[in-house]
């Protein structure tokens, strides 16, 4: 798909659009601009009618973050915080983390864009935990352990979309420091605890400190400019200032220890000098999916290796998967598909909407055949077989 929800292109929303779902998304000229996720949260127990909170996923920023310096130097606080430990052992824990740490660069090329984030080392040889929206519509990745200053080339092993996580590998990689993990079932309200990432994209580490404010948070995350949503469950909430690019970066308690992945942040944080509210994923749930991609096991919800690709740009409508755009020499565009036709059908599988035509190419890869059934705009019923290409990153 060309962007945002589509079709074996770039990741498919509800509604797809010219930049890929990811908040560290930034535009090409390097300007620090990003699509922001609006997020809806509430207790995991509470109904749907529960009020919601307006937030936005770690994305590009030009707000001033904490830089640590150089690893592993002094965290600095912009705002002043009550901690329940001394700020020397939280400066401990972050300096005691940033070496298992890595900033993560990818080129969108079918968008003539670019986006930062960050992610978490799990192994010496280069494997490294992340938010899939990092990668998403990534056409090259390139990372830069903090531990060593080297970058290496990056692929995606794989990635659960509906938990937002990925595991990348680096090209080459040897002898690298990992992250210290810690216990997120140990994590309580109260806890003092610090989001360290590449806010901005800057490519220094800085830290947000904060503490634990609520547990097992339920969130609906939604890409304002493509319209798609996501739900993430069993979410730590905290109150710091987590940045745009500190997505996938670790949420580290005052040992040092990571209990968490920053996932997305409020935007209040962008206008209010108290702070605002971020959310994490529990580390021992994101290991759970990290090791599932790292023993190479799909299911419903993992993909395994490279991504499946048509070429479209879609958005939701009554019947199906409407057409926004096509990529030209995609798969969709050799078979004649065209800017308002609207796919209802993948092989057996009826596509009722954006989502489910991602949800459905998710479980396919490159090279696989498929029958396509979609309606013209002239209203006549389609289908043609048609072979899928490798496309960016989900």
């Amino acid at each position: 798909m060309l962007n945002g929800r589509e079709s074996g292109v770039l990741p498919m929303r509800d509604v797809m659009t010219v930049q890929p779902h990811s908040p560290n998304r930034s535009t090409a000229s390097g300007s620090g601009s990003s699509r922001s996720r609006t997020i809806r949260a509430a207790a995991a127990a509470a109904v749907a009618s529960a009020a919601a909170l307006g937030l936005v996923a770690c994305g590009p920023s030009t707000l001033p973050g904490n830089p640590l310096g150089q690893p592993p130097g002094g965290v600095t606080q912009s705002q002043p915080i009550d901690f329940t430990t001394p700020p020397a052992d939280l400066d401990s824990a972050v300096r005691n983390v940033v070496p298992g740490i890595v900033d993560v660069n990818t080129e969108l090329g079918l968008q003539n864009g670019e986006g930062a984030g960050t992610g978490i080392v799990l192994s010496s040889d280069g494997v490294v935990l992340t938010n899939n929206h990092v990668v998403e519509g990534a056409t090259k990745i390139s990372v830069t352990d903090l531990g060593n200053g080297h970058t290496y080339d990056a692929t995606v092993l794989g990635f659960d979309r509906s938990e937002d996580m990925a595991v990348i590998k680096l090209s080459g990689a040897s002898g690298l420091q990992t992250a210290p993990l810690g216990d997120s079932d140990k994590v309580a309200v109260g806890d003092a605890v610090v989001g360290v990432g590449n806010a901005g994209g800057r490519g220094t580490p800085t830290a947000a400190a904060g503490k634990v404010t609520a547990l097992n948070r339920a969130i609906t995350a939604s890409d304002d400019s493509t319209g798609s949503s996501e739900q993430l469950t069993g979410l730590i909430q905290v109150a710091a200032t987590i940045e745009p690019g500190d997505s996938g970066g670790p949420l580290v308690d005052a040992a040092g220890q990571v209990i968490g992945m920053d996932t997305a942040a409020s935007k209040g944080f962008r206008f209010s000098i108290s702070g605002g509210q971020g959310f994490a994923i529990p580390i021992n749930q994101a290991l759970s999916v990290a090791k599932q991609i790292q023993a190479g096991r799909a299911s419903e919800r993992v993909h395994i290796g490279d991504t499946a690709f048509i070429g479209v740009s879609v958005s939701s409508v009554s019947g199906g998967a409407q057409i926004r755009g096509v990529v030209q020499g995609g798969p969709a565009d050799q078979l004649g598909l065209a800017a308002r036709d609207v796919i209802t059908g993948l092989d057996d599988h009826a596509i009722i909407s954006a989502n489910d035509l991602t949800s459905t190419m998710d479980q396919h890869h490159p090279g696989d055949t498929v029958t396509l059934k979609w309606t013209d705009e002239a209203g006549q019923s389609r289908s043609a077989q048609v072979q899928l290409a490798k496309g960016p990153v989900g």
